[in-house]
């Protein structure tokens, strides 16, 4: 089984990473179901990466159908620690203009068909979801983002809708009305899921268009929204490209706060523990299950 310490996950039209050498797909096994897709190992600048297609390559999965859990599951699996997540949003801003990536700190959860967590009865925690981003990985996205002359504002809030139909006017009035920055469909339970599995974890939103509150919406085509979307993707690319080696290469990574958010978050007592829940839960718990 192949091993990578840095975990990409690639949104709409973002389906591979340019750059990396030693590339192979690989099955990964998960005891929570089928991933989007099988993961891509490879290297990019002597750093042991793995990139996971969210709606698998050819954007065969709808935001509802994607099995998150055992996305997540798989990347730990592998020895993944940090996760950079890349989404394709709309804007609920003027100033987040097509084009513009968004590295976001903060997430409010519209969806209500999805597995939200890796617990439930037999073995109860309850992570905190206060800062549900990595500030150490948005420093350095934040970073890279400048040396590849990338617009990239820091910080923005996330709405995560159900989908797969997209907001109503009034829907998305109220959502801007909340101080919500950039609306999609991905990030949810996703982000949750990365806590639960003591992941550091990082959103770059890509807006590809104005939510439907524009008054100039409605004169937007779906090429348009193509031809942004593929230069969003080529962006991320080169994103990563720059972003990786500096996490690969932070000594301080081990230190982040992320990677204890189960210290105190299991409930269940010891003795009360559901036996196959916690095998099931090995690896993405296992360090609080011994």
């Amino acid at each position: 089984m192949g091993q990578a310490s840095i975990g990409i996950i690639g949104g709409s039209g973002v389906y591979d990473i340019a750059g990396l050498e030693k590339k192979r797909w690989e099955k990964i096994e998960s005891p929570f179901g089928e991933p989007s897709d099988e993961l891509l190992f490879g290297e990019l600048n002597g750093v042991k990466l793995a990139f996971l297609p969210r709606h698998g390559r050819g954007h065969k999965l709808p935001p509802s159908e994607i099995n998150f859990r055992a996305n997540i599951d798989v990347l730990k699996r592998v020895g993944v620690s940090d996760v950079i997540s890349v989404s394709a949003v709309g804007s609920l801003r003027e100033h987040l203009s097509p084009g513009t990536f968004v590295i976001v700190d903060q997430f409010i959860d519209r969806t209500f068909a999805r597995a939200k967590s890796f617990f439930g009865a037999g073995l109860v925690a309850h992570v905190s979801m206060a800062h549900p981003v990595c500030k150490r990985l948005g420093d350095h996205i934040e970073i890279a983002a400048k040396e590849a002359g990338i617009n990239a504002l820091r910080g923005g809030t996330y709405l995560v809708m159900e989908g797969p139909q997209f907001s109503s006017l009034a829907e998305s009035e109220l959502y801007r009305s909340w101080g919500c920055d950039v609306i999609g469909m991905t990030n949810m339970p996703e982000a949750k899921l990365a806590r639960e599995a003591e992941l550091c974890y990082a959103t770059v939103a890509m807006v590809t268009d104005y939510d439907c509150w524009h008054p100039d919406h409605d004169d937007v085509t779906v090429d348009q929204i193509i031809q942004v979307l593929l230069a969003n993707a080529d962006k991320a690319k080169t994103l990563v490209k720059h972003a990786v080696p500096r996490m690969g290469a932070d000594l301080t990574a081990c230190e982040c706060g992320c990677r204890n958010s189960l210290q105190y978050a299991l409930i269940t007592a010891p003795e009360a523990r559901d036996k196959e829940m916690c095998k099931k839960l090995q690896i993405i718990a296992g360090r609080m299950l011994k």
